[in-house]
């Protein structure tokens, strides 16, 4: 940690919510500002069906890892057999369990999701992260975000339909299309979901991503937030594993270092298709205790 740049300490011996303490009212309202003709666009992948129902298969997500699971007492295929009487002939199809899994589905991490050694984020014991919950940095920490996001249509910017499976994106990219500013959501746009409707199988061949240079531009400039429309910040290899260094993770470097938080698998079709650098972005996640992450539907208010 000597050696790195970090946000330990900055916001007090106590911190657990990072970089998002820098969200003061005032920059609140400067992220509100941005809105221009009110549309609201959701930057979320659907939750489709259970893992019995073909429903999941038609969203991206990483290979062999559990897919979001739904529930749902109705009709006894899923759940539980019939939908629940509320008299005069009534009834109510009640909704009983939502599963998800990280790289399967729009969430966000916490900063209890990645330590190194013993420590979590801001010198936390690691041993507070249990079976039960982790009692240091859960996602309930974050509360809303309500910030300015500014968008890194990196693909666009260089005439492309997505990036290749191989691209590493370097910060001086990022710095030809925006700056952020303090308590900025960086959203990056790959357009790699896209390809899922294409072929499954080169969806699964690797993903391109931030490089660590990047990441680091990013928390240099005091970012609240990165999220991004792959499923893990950085690039892929086609075993689905990075191929960076441990000390460049951009998990390390963001979450653990930085006390950034990360959200991934973002859906920004429809946001690179209205052209906007700057808009609102809004994010809550589920007040889960001690999780290390919550699913999310972010907004984007044009």
């Amino acid at each position: 940690m000597a050696a790195e740049p970090n946000n330990w300490g900055r916001f007090g011996p106590e911190d657990q919510r990072g970089t998002l303490n820098l969200l003061t009212g005032n920059l609140v309202l400067a992220g509100l500002a941005t809105a221009r003709t009110g549309q609201v666009l959701s930057l979320s992948m659907p939750i489709r069906g259970a893992t019995s129902s073909p429903a999941p298969g038609t969203v991206p997500h990483l290979k062999g890892r559990p897919l979001p699971q739904h529930f749902m007492s109705v009709d006894g295929g899923d759940y539980a057999a019939g939908a629940r009487p509320v008299g005069a002939g009534l009834r109510v199809a009640d909704d009983a369990l939502i599963v998800t899994h990280h790289g399967t589905t729009t969430h966000m991490d916490a900063l209890c999701h990645m330590w190194s050694g013993d420590e979590l984020y801001n010198g936390h014991p690691a041993a507070r992260v249990r079976s039960y919950g982790a009692t240091r940095c859960g996602i309930e920490q974050v509360g809303g975000v309500v910030a300015r996001g500014v968008l890194f249509d990196v693909p666009r910017h260089l005439g492309l339909d997505h990036l290749p499976a191989d691209f590493r994106i370097p910060a001086e990219l990022l710095a030809e299309i925006a700056v952020p500013r303090a308590g900025d959501v960086a959203v990056i746009r790959t357009g790699w979901p896209a390809v899922w409707q294409r072929s499954r199988e080169e969806y699964w061949s690797g993903q391109p991503g931030l490089s660590a240079e990047a990441g680091r531009w990013l928390a240099e400039r005091d970012v609240s937030v990165v999220a991004a429309d792959n499923a893990a910040i950085g690039g892929l290899n086609a075993h689905q594993l990075a191929d960076e260094a441990l000390d460049d993770d951009l998990h390390l470097i963001l979450l653990h270092r930085h006390g950034i938080h990360l959200i991934e698998l973002l859906w920004l079709e429809e946001l690179s298709a209205a052209g906007r650098t700057e808009f609102v972005f809004v994010a809550a996640p589920l007040r889960i205790e001690g999780g290390t992450g919550s699913p999310l539907n972010p907004l984007a208010i044009l």
